[in-house]
């Protein structure tokens, strides 16, 4: 009975986020209104579905699982790392981006990219659609592997099966509703994790009795609280795991609700939102880790072989289940807010994704007389193909949800963070700057993850940082040696600039 009581809830919950797909699917008459809703987003969606689609699963999953398995250090410094990073993207990036694709009517960061430079070769356009894809795909695949883990944990449902209905359901709303669907989806999202997070928070503190008894469980862990965790974390792994909030400036799915917003006055009030919200939020996650060892300490299963960290809050939201017939109802809350932790991002990514295949690539080079129609099918149709590559990637139900999302998270920060800072500030940069800052970026995360960071000692650093610090570099070199701007572009700079 608990455990249909449980699933009933979470059936509600995604009813409702088709639902919401079905009212906005009406309203997608043109391009505009499918990629970026019209630019109608209000402050208070904008702020929450731009950070519940940045937090993902990891969240939920792969945060409390870092701090109860990887250590306090490493947790908590990523944290600071995403809180500093949200905060300054929407003080410096949010209201000049929205204003620089406002006037040259660009729909997708790669068009921002295009139009900012004046790249009719539209080898600029390409190149930032095709790492789009390649790096949302195991970050869709991330979501997609947390929901087959949250049902198999809990119910016993084949891994595989959950997986493909979890993502039935996302791209369900996604191609009905397009942006405004996928936005007010995340809104709902948002509120429902900030519930999952605060329940399991306080059934778990019950569970553990007190506080003392919690803290002295954890102890257990020589020095667990230690920021630099016993010396293992120096200058540099602290300034590696710092590094995380430079990703802010090159998420896609994050810039796309910088752009969409109605009013760019009401950035300040969306940036005081967010920035509580995810403070908060992944302070809430760390603790779940840290009363989560006390939890399993009481089970007898102190991180045996076989148990995953990442699922702490799936088996915590197992034990509230057999409570009791209300307790299932309040667990199936929790489990849809792990569900929110991950639609809200895979949606967002296989909108982001689906707009740059469908405008970037078929639109500008297959396809030029596409009508708006065939667009919106197209996108549709790239969606599910995303999501299909998708599901294929995560496939394997033992890959960490933690580490594949900090890979693409590497990703889009190095190839697209420093560019959009440098478009936006530095009037100097040229198209070949650019060029070189996209694609050292994006190789250099492939180069130093893969061949590098392996041979150890000062290079076992996050990969973002190296790579960022490069493509930076590049863009400046490369634009220096090369002919300035015409002066339409610098026009148009200035421009934005003084408004």
């Amino acid at each position: 009975m608990n455990t249909v009581m449980t699933l009933i809830t979470i059936a509600v919950y995604l009813a409702g986020m088709i639902l919401i797909g079905v009212k906005y699917g009406k309203n997608n008459n043109t391009t505009g209104e499918f990629y970026l809703g019209g630019r109608k987003l209000g402050p208070l969606v904008t702020a929450m579905s731009a950070e519940a689609s940045d937090m993902s699963s990891w969240l939920l999953m792969g945060l409390p699982g870092l701090a109860l398995a990887g250590g306090f250090a490493e947790a908590t410094w990523t944290a600071i790392g995403l809180a500093i990073g949200t905060y300054i993207n929407w003080l410096i990036v949010a209201k000049r981006l929205r204003r620089y694709t406002a006037e040259t009517k660009s729909d997708t960061v790669p068009d921002f990219f295009s139009n900012r430079f004046a790249d009719k070769s539209g080898a600029l356009l390409a190149i930032s659609a095709i790492i789009i894809v390649i790096f949302f795909v195991p970050y869709t695949a991330s979501g997609f592997s947390a929901i087959g883990k949250l049902f198999n944990s809990l119910f016993g449902v084949n891994y595989h099966i959950a997986m493909i209905v979890g993502a039935a359901v996302i791209v369900l709303y996604t191609v009905l509703g397009g942006f405004m669907a996928v936005s007010t989806t995340d809104f709902m999202q948002s509120i429902v994790m900030t519930i999952a997070l605060f329940v399991i928070i306080c059934f778990g503190m019950n569970q553990a009795g007190s506080m003392d008894t919690v803290i002295k469980n954890i102890n257990d862990y020589q020095g667990y609280f230690s920021l630099t965790a016993n010396g293992a974390y120096g200058a540099l792994p602290i300034a590696s795991t710092f590094a995380w909030g430079l990703g802010y400036f090159g998420m896609p799915h994050i810039l796309l609700r910088f752009m969409a917003i109605e009013d760019e006055n009401k950035l300040k009030t969306s940036r005081r939102v967010a920035t509580v919200w995810v403070v908060i939020s992944m302070a809430m996650a760390i603790f779940i880790g840290i009363v989560g060892y006390t939890f399993v300490w009481q089970k007898g299963t102190i991180l045996q072989d076989g148990f995953d960290a990442e699922r702490i809050i799936v088996y915590m939201a197992n034990a509230i289940k057999e409570v009791g017939p209300l307790a299932a109802i309040v667990a199936g809350l929790i489990l849809a807010g792990i569900l929110a932790a991950t639609m809200s991002t895979a949606d967002s990514q296989l909108l982001a994704a689906s707009s740059s295949v469908s405008e970037n690539i078929v639109h500008r080079f297959f396809w030029k007389n596409m009508s708006v129609k065939a667009s919106i099918w197209i996108s549709r149709l790239t969606v599910c193909v995303i999501a299909i590559i998708g599901m294929f990637f995560a496939w394997n139900e033992n890959s960490s949800v933690f580490r594949i999302v900090s890979f693409a998270w590497a990703g889009f920060g190095a190839a697209f963070g420093p560019l959009v800072l440098f478009a936006l500030f530095w009037k100097r940069t040229t198209k070949w700057g650019a060029l070189a800052g996209v694609v050292s970026g994006g190789a250099m995360v492939f180069i130093w993850k893969f061949l590098i960071a392996p041979v150890g000692g000062v290079f076992a650093i996050y990969e973002l940082l190296p790579a960022f610090v490069i493509s930076s570099v590049l863009i400046v070199v490369v634009s220096l040696l090369t002919k300035k701007p015409d002066d339409e572009v610098i026009a148009t700079f200035e421009r934005v600039k003084a408004k």
